[in-house]
C-alpha cells in the first residue's frame, strides 16, 4: 500500500503582466495557505518520504513553504514533466518514484491534478488552490500505479479549513 498526497499549488499572483505563466509567484493568500497546509500535514502525522514538484514559481514556492512550515524531512525534487502535465504524464512521473517511498507529496497544477485524481480513483472533484487530497493506492511499488488503483481518503480545502480553525 502506498499513499499519494496531491497538492495543487497555492493561489498565485496575476499582478505583474510582464511575467510568463511559469514565472508567476504566490499572492499573499497563497503565501498564507501553503504554510497552513504544511502545519496541517504535521498535525495529521503525514510525513512524506518524497516530494515532487513542478518547477513553476508558484508550485516551487508552495512546496518550499509547505516543507518549511511542516518541518518535513523529505527532499524536494523539481521535475519539468509536472508543469502543464496531463493526468497520463503525471501517472508516468509517479511510476518512476523510488520503491522506498511509501508516502509521496506531488505539487502540481490543474487540470492535470484533477485528471489524475479521476484516473486513480474514478472520482471527479474540483481542486482549489492549495487543495490537498490523500489517496491510498492499492500497490506495492510505484511502477504498479494504474487507472483505478486508488481510493480517495481525505480532501482538504484550505479556505474552509483555515476558516474553521481561525487561521
Amino acid at each position: 500500500m502506498k499513499t499519494l498526497l496531491l497538492l495543487r499549488h497555492a493561489k498565485s499572483s496575476w499582478d505583474d503582466a510582464s511575467l510568463s505563466d511559469f514565472e508567476r509567484p504566490l499572492n499573499p493568500r497563497g503565501a498564507k495557505a501553503a504554510p497552513f497546509i504544511g502545519q496541517f500535514l504535521t498535525r495529521k502525522g503525514w510525513q512524506p518520504d518524497a516530494i515532487l514538484s513542478s518547477p513553476a514559481e508558484r508550485a516551487k514556492q508552495t512546496a518550499l513553504l509547505v516543507k518549511e512550515a511542516g518541518r518535513l524531512t523529505a527532499e524536494i525534487t523539481f521535475k519539468d514533466k509536472i508543469y502543464e502535465a496531463s493526468q497520463f504524464q503525471l501517472l508516468g512521473v509517479l511510476s518512476g518514484v523510488s520503491k522506498t517511498a511509501n508516502m509521496l507529496l506531488l505539487v502540481g497544477h490543474n487540470p492535470g491534478m484533477e485528471g489524475l485524481l479521476n484516473l486513480l480513483t474514478g472520482e471527479m472533484h474540483s481542486i482549489p488552490t492549495a487543495g490537498l487530497i490523500r489517496i491510498s493506492l492499492n500497490i506495492d511499488a510505484w511502477p504498479e500505479v494504474k487507472k483505478g488503483c486508488g481510493k480517495l481518503e481525505e480532501f482538504i480545502k484550505p479556505k474552509e479549513e483555515m476558516r474553521s480553525t481561525g487561521a
